[in-house]
This record gives structure tokens, C-alpha cells and sequence, in this order.
């Protein structure tokens, strides 16, 4: 008995609304707010949305649904989850890759959400801050990327229900709150129709099968598979909790927040700076798109301000699962306790940042190093990062679920989990183990193709 006391408990969700918050939050991130948006004006509009929204029904949802069911029925995290299912170490590479990516991509997309710490505070005090020269200034931005990762750890540190569960029933109605609140006044901008036709007016013209692998790699990233994040997460799952249910709930908030995002910039910017450029990334969001919500009259700073809290809790529900994710394989397979683990993988983080902040300063070596990669220029540590350990690695590990759960082991051991709380039998239970089988492992070596330039130009899918 006492042996077993020192074993650190594994924690569970308190309530349904709780995980689909969570997870829900994980999937939801940065990249919804400004990446989605201008990736669906620059390839048809509506007809991009209609595009996505069949590759996230096709795609995306059967590899969420595999990631939870795999969780759930391990109950381990993304290592622990193949070897108790009985994955040899091939296998279980794919977990140790996604507790790797968690970490690293936690350093660098910290160095973003830090920024956004910043600019709540400028546009609050309304201080007109130039972008370049705020990226370039390290005694800013690192200091801000600590702070971001020292809320993270926070929030970890309460455990699964204490912590990550309480934190996200706060934050993402409240990411709900504000997107409405800054879509509402933008739409309503005298000269707004202009930025709502260039969003969501179809144009199928410009729907070819490039187009269409953007829009799978954007489903699939955007749904935070291939990360260990769901694996993670549907390992803390009740077995009569109803995967079905909620992970159509995930889909739908992630979708949801992606549209609102489009509806929130495009409206505002075309209203008050029609000659800007509407694709410009993070230059937009952070150099643009202050001077638009300063535009709008009365109280231009606060909504502005409210936009990058809004950034901020978006960054701050994905971070959340990143550090969990590592986390949770150290108590899992090393035993450590979850303060140990939490504060010994937040403050690597951090220390792995500060490469990633000083990337943006011109003339350093983290700056300044470049490579090409089956054609495909890649500069700076910052892209380098983004490139091989959020973009790559995460095809990689849903081309290996899929084809774990399909061939290696039985899909329908998978497909019977799933059917535990909720009516998946018949016709879809079919269809999902089809998918995970045939379809999903085709679509995502399509996907990884385009990345190294098979169809052209090399592309990053999402």
C-alpha cells in the first residue's frame, strides 16, 4: 500500500463540458485568428470554407477520433498509450515524437503569445508600437515569453480538473465572448461589405488540387492531431464519457472560431485601410490591425486591447496541452511528480525560447542561418523550428496512428471504443475504421508529398 501511494495519480475530467473546453481550447489557437482567414480570401473565398469543412468532416475528424480513442483506451500518454497496446518501438516513436514536438513547439509559439502579452498593455495605454522594431528588441520579448510560459505552468500545475479543466471553462467561453463582441462592430464599419465579399464570396475557379491539399493540411493541423494532444486528453476520459458527441463539438468550435476570425479582420480592415494588403500574416495582426482598431470610434483602444487578449487566450488554451502533453509522460512512465515535471519542462522551454525570440533580430546567427529542404528555402531558427517540428513531424505522426490503429492492430478494437457511451454502430462505425484504414493514410502521404514538392513547388499543407 505504501509502495503504491507514491505512484502519482493519474487525473480525470470532472465533467464532459470540461474536456470538450479543454480540448476544444487545444485545437483552437493563433492560427485560426489569422492564418485560416487569409488562406481562405487568397484561394476562392466560400468556396475554400466548403473545401475545408468536407476535409475536416473526411479528415480530420476520423483522426481526432482515432487520437481519443487510443487515449481513452490506454489511459497512458502518446508513448505509454502504443506500448500498452501493444505498439514495439517503431511504434512507439510516433508517441516519443509527439512529446517532443509539444516541448519544442511550446518554445517557440510562446515567443508569439508573449507578443501578444505586449500589445494588450500598448494598445491599453495606447502606445503606437512599430512591429519590427518590437520583435528585434530581446529585452521585451523574452522577458514576455517567460512570463507566458510561467502562466502556463500555472495553470498545469493545478492538475487535470483542478487545473487545465478550470482554466479552459473560463477561457474559452470568454475567447467566445470577445470574438462575437469585435466581429459584431466590425461587420457593421460603413465600407465593411467589401472585406466580407473578399472572404466569403465563392469563387470556385480557383479551386484546383493545390488548393485542396491547403485546405486538408489546413483541417488536419488546425484540428490538433499528430501533436499527443487528444491521445493526452482522451486518456483522462470517463469510459462512459460520448467521444462521438464531443468530438463533433471540437470540430465545430474549431471551425466556428476559424470563420469568426475571418469575419473579425477582414470587415474592420477593408473598412478603415482599403489599400492594405489582406495576407500579410503576423505583420498584419500585430503592425496592421492595431491601427485599424484605433480607427474605430469611441473606445478604438479597448477593442483593440480585446483583441489581443483574445490572441492571448487562444495561445493560452493551446499551451496549456503542449506542456500537458510532456507532462503527462513523465508522471506516466517516469513517475515523476506533477510539479516536478511541470516546472522542469516549463523552464527548458523557456531556456529553448530564447533562440526563437532573438531569430527575428537581424545580423545574429539564429537570424541569419538558412537551408533548403527538398527545395524549399527555410531561414532563421524561428521557420526552422515551425517547419520540422510543427508542420512536418505532425504528418508524419498521423500518417503513423493512422496506419498503428488501421494495420498494426485491429481498427475495430478502436472503432468498439468508440462505440462505448454513445450510438456508433452501423454504417458510420464502418466508415470510420474505411477511413482510418484507407482513406486517411492516402490523404496524409498526399499531403506529405506536396510538402517535399512532388506536385511543384515545395508547400507547407497547412
Amino acid at each position: 500500500m505504501q509502495k503504491a501511494s507514491k505512484v502519482p495519480a493519474r487525473g480525470q475530467w470532472g465533467s464532459t463540458f470540461g474536456f470538450i473546453m479543454a480540448a476544444g481550447g487545444s485545437a483552437v489557437g493563433l492560427g485560426n485568428i489569422w492564418r485560416f482567414p487569409y488562406i481562405t480570401g487568397q484561394n476562392g473565398g466560400g468556396a475554400f470554407v466548403f473545401v475545408y469543412i468536407i476535409c475536416v468532416l473526411l479528415i480530420g475528424l476520423p483522426l481526432l477520433l482515432n487520437e481519443i480513442a487510443l487515449g481513452r483506451k490506454s489511459r497512458k500518454n502518446p508513448v505509454g498509450a502504443i506500448r500498452v497496446t501493444g505498439g514495439n518501438r517503431f511504434w512507439q516513436s510516433a508517441g516519443v515524437l509527439c512529446v517532443v514536438i509539444c516541448f519544442a513547439v511550446l518554445s517557440y509559439y510562446s515567443v508569439i503569445a508573449g507578443w501578444t502579452i505586449g500589445y494588450i498593455f500598448t494598445e491599453l495605454v495606447n502606445i503606437p508600437v512599430d512591429f519590427v522594431d518590437f520583435v528585434q528588441t530581446p529585452l521585451y520579448v523574452i522577458p514576455l515569453c517567460c512570463l507566458f510560459i510561467l502562466i502556463t505552468i500555472g495553470i498545469v500545475l493545478g492538475g487535470v480538473s483542478g487545473g487545465i479543466e478550470k482554466a479552459a471553462k473560463f477561457l474559452m467561453p470568454l475567447l467566445f465572448i470577445i470574438i462575437i463582441l469585435i466581429a459584431a462592430r466590425a461587420v457593421t464599419l460603413p465600407g465593411a461589405g467589401a472585406g466580407i465579399e473578399y472572404y466569403l464570396s465563392p469563387d470556385f475557379s480557383k479551386i484546383n488540387g493545390k488548393v485542396i491539399l491547403s485546405a486538408l493540411g489546413q483541417a488536419f493541423f488546425s484540428m490538433s492531431v499528430g501533436w499527443g494532444l487528444m491521445i493526452t486528453f482522451g486518456s483522462y476520459l470517463p469510459k462512459e464519457g460520448n467521444i462521438i458527441q464531443s468530438s463533433g463539438w471540437i470540430a465545430g468550435m474549431d471551425t466556428g472560431v476559424a470563420l469568426m476570425g475571418g469575419l473579425m479582420i477582414f470587415p474592420a480592415l477593408f473598412a478603415l485601410l482599403p489599400g492594405v494588403s489582406p495576407d500579410g500574416g503576423p505583420s498584419l495582426v500585430f503592425n496592421v490591425l492595431p491601427k485599424v482598431f484605433d480607427e474605430i470610434q469611441p473606445f478604438g483602444n479597448i477593442i483593440g486591447a480585446m483583441f489581443f487578449v483574445l490572441l492571448f487566450v487562444a495561445a493560452l488554451t493551446s499551451s496549456i496541452s503542449m506542456l500537458e502533453v510532456p507532462v503527462a509522460y513523465f508522471i506516466d512512465e517516469r513517475k515523476w511528480s506533477r510539479r516536478k515535471a511541470a516546472w522542469t519542462i516549463g523552464i527548458a522551454a523557456m531556456l529553448l525560447s530564447i533562440p526563437s525570440s532573438l531569430a527575428a533580430v537581424k545580423g545574429n546567427f539564429f537570424n541569419t542561418f538558412s537551408f533548403n529542404f527538398f527545395g524549399k528555402p527555410i531561414s532563421g531558427f524561428f521557420d526552422m523550428m515551425d517547419f520540422f517540428f510543427g508542420t512536418l513531424a505532425v504528418v508524419i505522426i498521423c500518417l503513423m496512428l493512422s496506419l498503428y490503429t488501421g494495420w498494426v492492430k485491429k481498427v475495430k478494437t478502436y472503432a468498439d471504443e468508440l462505440s462505448k457511451g454513445s450510438n456508433f454502430d452501423g454504417f458510420p462505425k464502418v466508415a470510420w475504421m474505411f477511413f482510418i484504414k484507407w482513406i486517411c493514410p492516402v490523404v496524409i502521404l498526399l499531403v506529405l508529398l506536396n510538402m517535399v514538392g512532388v506536385f511543384g513547388d515545395p508547400g507547407e499543407g497547412g
